[in-house]
């Protein structure tokens, strides 16, 4: 299918040029002024010494990424930590150190930065996802043009809008190849799954958003073993590092009247079933009849979610995530659906029992083509999962989910920070499964 032969291509390139606000990065434990990304990479007194806050199986983290040798103390409101190696430093990366974050605390601060605490019941979810700068044979994005990869201004865009937590929602890492020779768009770009390049495609670019609220992660099928796993694992990965695995098992955050589960599908190719994978997804996707509803399903490869196809007519789906929902399809207890890998907004109502879909894969890298309209999608398998109405919308952008009683206003930002349209997810009431409505935006065509 042209979005998975797209979407699978590698892709890397830095941005040069552009200027940043350090928000988390930490240097001998002061705030350095504005950099170039080049500058930043290049300063032997200050490589890749970040620190977020991030959702884990069983609560949540502090990250550190240092050149130091030792791991530093964390302070909080309720005395200092010692903060732990994660994983050590080696030939392509730095130390990155560890600690849990309780979400009781007042403060929390390293090196004297404070950080940003876990809310217990947040009101405001950012969504955003498939984020990196692409460069491969026959596609070059150009990473020092705002207009053409523009995930730093709409990091910092995003981060103005204070939200509680951010849900990325996989595909960081897209530098994975040299930038060709004589091409000024990626000149001097890092590639390959190192810190510099997790620097220039992520950490540099997103740093005022990790300033700004804890983060729930999804793996993307970037950060698979054969591409960006090592640094995923070492980095992001949400339970204690060894290497890069195949899979990580499906984790679970409360949010007080609301469950986030977060599975990783990137194992789960488009077109061809895993078989080898499908028991474990099987297994994944009945557990969330298990879980205290409503549950936002949070993946990357959206399951029944399409792009252009011949005559603009809209395909796609998941082979193997398919075959894994097999006649049950998805839990009552499902609310949501909430995946990237498709570069694009869409927002799907489904006929039957399966939960509405959000696609908010649109933050950075090249965008694929999807209809306006998508009603009348043709998925692959046999699901018999039809689309009762849904819409596409294009551009870069990102998402802002704000609490209404029990539904959810969803307000879509261009990558400037500037409101284009809004949905409502309503909740379920009785025999009626929750749905999305977007008023806010143009009818599809």
């Amino acid at each position: 299918m042209g979005m998975t032969q797209r979407d699978d291509m590698i892709l890397k390139t830095p941005a040069r040029n552009t200027i940043f606000r350090i928000g988390r990065l930490l240097c001998a434990a002061a705030v350095l002024p504005l950099l170039s990304v080049a500058d930043l990479l290049a300063s032997p007194a200050c490589a890749q010494q970040i620190a977020w806050v991030q959702a884990v199986s069983g609560g949540y983290e502090v990250r550190f990424v240092t050149n130091e040798s030792h791991c530093p103390g964390l302070r909080t409101s309720q005395g200092e930590t010692a903060m732990t190696p994660r994983a050590p430093a080696d030939s392509s990366f730095a130390l990155v150190c560890s600690a849990p974050l309780s979400t009781n605390l007042t403060m929390a601060s390293l090196n004297d930065v404070p950080l940003p605490l876990p809310k217990a019941r947040p009101q405001r979810i950012l969504v955003l996802g498939d984020t990196g700068c692409r460069i491969a044979p026959g596609e070059l994005q150009d990473c020092s043009d705002p207009a053409k990869w523009p995930f730093p201004a709409l990091a910092t865009a995003a981060a103005k809008l204070a939200p509680d937590l951010v849900i990325h929602l996989g595909d960081f890492l897209y530098r994975e190849t040299p930038c060709p020779e004589g091409r000024a768009e990626c000149a001097g770009s890092p590639s390959g799954d190192n810190d510099a390049t997790w620097a220039a495609d992520f950490f540099t670019p997103a740093a005022p958003l990790l300033a700004a609220a804890p983060w729930v992660i999804a793996r993307g099928n970037h950060e698979t073993c054969d591409r960006a796993g090592t640094g995923y694992a070492r980095l992001l990965g949400p339970t204690a590092h060894i290497c890069c695995t195949g899979h990580d098992e499906i984790y679970v955050i409360d949010l007080d009247g609301l469950t986030l589960a977060v599975m990783d599908d990137a194992a789960a190719p488009d077109t061809q079933v895993n078989q080898s994978m499908l028991p474990a997804f099987a297994a994944e996707l009945a557990r969330l009849r298990d879980l205290p509803s409503p549950v936002w399903f949070v993946h990357h490869r959206p399951i029944w979610s399409p792009i252009a196809g011949p005559l603009n007519i809209p395909v796609g789906g998941n082979r193997t995530l398919i075959a894994a929902a097999g006649e049950a399809l998805l839990p009552s207890t499902v609310q949501l659906m909430l995946s990237g890998h498709i570069h694009a907004f869409e927002a799907i109502n489904y006929d039957g029992t399966v939960p509405p879909q959000i696609v908010a894969g649109n933050s950075g890298a090249n965008l694929h083509r999807t209809p306006r309209n998508l009603r009348g999608s043709i998925f692959q398998g046999r699901s018999g999962v039809t689309v009762k109405d849904g819409l596409s919308v294009g551009g870069f952008g990102f998402l802002l989910f704000t609490r209404a009683g029990e539904d959810w206003t969803i307000d879509l930002y261009d990558a400037e920070g500037s409101a284009q349209g809004a949905c409502r997810l309503a909740a379920a009431t009785g025999d009626a499964k929750a749905r999305l409505d977007c008023p806010g935006l143009a009818r599809p065509k």
